[in-house]
């Protein structure tokens, strides 16, 4: 192994990345992560009822076939393949996804209204530079199906208006049907599937971060390290249990935001312009019942503001040893941000709110039985893509390409990166690195 001396912050998807890399390159690293588990993001928790839970739902669906080789080696082949079914809640209508090209089952009035809209909006080319997401979801959908579908969820999952984001993250997460779609989604109540989430894999058993646990042991991984310094001039990290280490190259996944306020000598721009980025903060509930034919979805996409959870999700219907036999569990994801909806309550005090809205809308009974809670606050979720971002994030690049720290991942690059595309991401760190050494 090469003797650099190689520092890795973040034991997440992008980390790995970087690591599995540089081991590649016969090229040996140190990584650290603030937490006493591994994993960060894509961590998975076992608990003694026998239930499984990931940090936030994870799955794999990337289509290169490097990657699914490799996540295919790591569990020795032990992973399900599956069709993916989702589903939406609209005040009380079960509706298949993505709802513009399934109105089947909303009200007449509003379900006319979509389709007037749809129609109107298809005679206009789509506005090629819109000045925000409300202005393209308009354009593409027309009024009436824009405001009360997408621009409804984004603002529960994105904690901020749909006026005030900008386009750059969606890439092919909305669909964007023809015409005749949307008369065939409207009158018939079954449609051909064009979610672009087709079908994935997930571990047998051990959840996700069964898929992470070789890359592991292509690294020296020390737990329990919270960075609270960085001076790139010395090239030394600080930790809080008292541990300065030195470093010839670094690679961080650290969130930008948090990043910053630690790097010596971060000019007060640069400072201002990191604290204008802003993210999700999740609080998940999970819940573990004794029966597992409560939904047939995978996930479930709900738009009612009063409904405290924004999207839910099951792992029995990713593998069934993520639950005891004939069990099913069910994930709920609350979220909230600093910037625009600051947390308010304890992750324990979520739980029963939840409860009540899942009877509410009819996936659980009132007396069912429960054999498993539990909630986690993940401080950093996704990116929100509001306006801000735009302007703030190549100040922040810039600054550190100027001092040598590597960023990566989701939370370095500071974009919309699912698993494949943020263990990719530290996988370009790294060759950047070597390209330096």
């Amino acid at each position: 192994m090469s003797d650099q001396n190689i520092v890795i912050l973040g034991s997440g998807m992008a980390g790995l990345g970087a690591a599995h890399h540089f081991h590649g390159a016969g090229i040996s690293t140190r990584m650290y992560d603030k937490n006493d588990y591994p994993g960060g993001h894509t961590a998975t928790f076992v608990h003694d009822t026998g239930f499984i839970f990931d940090d936030g739902p994870h799955i794999s669906f990337s289509k290169d076939g490097r990657f699914q080789e490799l996540f295919s080696d790591n569990v020795d082949g032990k992973f399900e393949k599956l069709n993916a079914y989702v589903n939406n809640y609209y005040h009380g209508a079960w509706v298949k996804h993505p709802a513009q090209a399934n109105l089947h089952n909303l009200p007449d009035e509003l379900k006319t209204q979509c389709i007037l809209d749809f129609i109107e909006a298809s005679k206009k080319d789509v506005v090629e530079k819109p000045a925000n997401y409300l202005e393209w979801l308009i354009s593409v959908f027309g009024e009436t199906f824009a405001t009360h579908f997408p621009a409804v969820y984004g603002k529960k999952y994105h904690t901020v208006d749909a006026d005030q984001m900008s386009t750059v993250w969606m890439g092919p997460r909305l669909y964007r049907p023809s015409m005749e779609e949307v008369i065939r989604g409207a009158v018939f109540a079954e449609t051909p599937d064009v979610h672009y989430i087709s079908d994935f894999r997930y571990p047998t058993e051990g959840g996700f971060i069964s898929y992470l646990k070789p890359f592991m042991e292509k690294t020296d991984m020390r737990l329990e390290h919270k960075v609270i310094a960085i001076d790139p001039k010395a090239r030394t990290v600080e930790f809080a249990n008292g541990v300065v280490e030195s470093y010839d190259h670094l690679v961080s996944s650290i969130p930008l935001p948090d990043l910053i306020p630690m790097v010596k000598g971060a000019p007060d721009h640069v400072r201002e312009a990191a604290a204008k980025l802003a993210c999700t903060t999740c609080i998940t509930v999970n819940i573990g019942l004794a029966r597992d034919d409560f939904t047939p979805a995978t996930w479930t996409y709900i738009y009612d503001e009063d409904i405290c959870f924004t999207r839910l999700s099951f792992p029995h219907k990713m593998s069934h040893k993520t639950c005891p036999p004939g069990c099913g569990s069910i994930q709920a994801e609350c979220y909230y941000s600093h910037k625009y909806r600051p947390v308010d309550v304890t992750p324990d005090e979520l739980i029963q709110p939840v409860i009540d809205d899942l009877v509410k809308i009819g996936l659980i009974r009132e007396d069912e039985e429960i054999l498993h809670t539990d909630a986690r606050l993940i401080p950093h979720a996704n990116i929100i893509f509001d306006l801000d971002r735009e302007t703030a994030l190549p100040i922040v690049h810039d600054w550190l390409n100027s001092v040598d720290i590597n960023y990566v991942g989701r939370f370095g690059e500071w974009g919309y990166q699912w698993t494949d595309e943020a263990f990719k991401s530290g996988e370009r760190g790294a060759r950047q690195v070597i390209e330096k050494m």
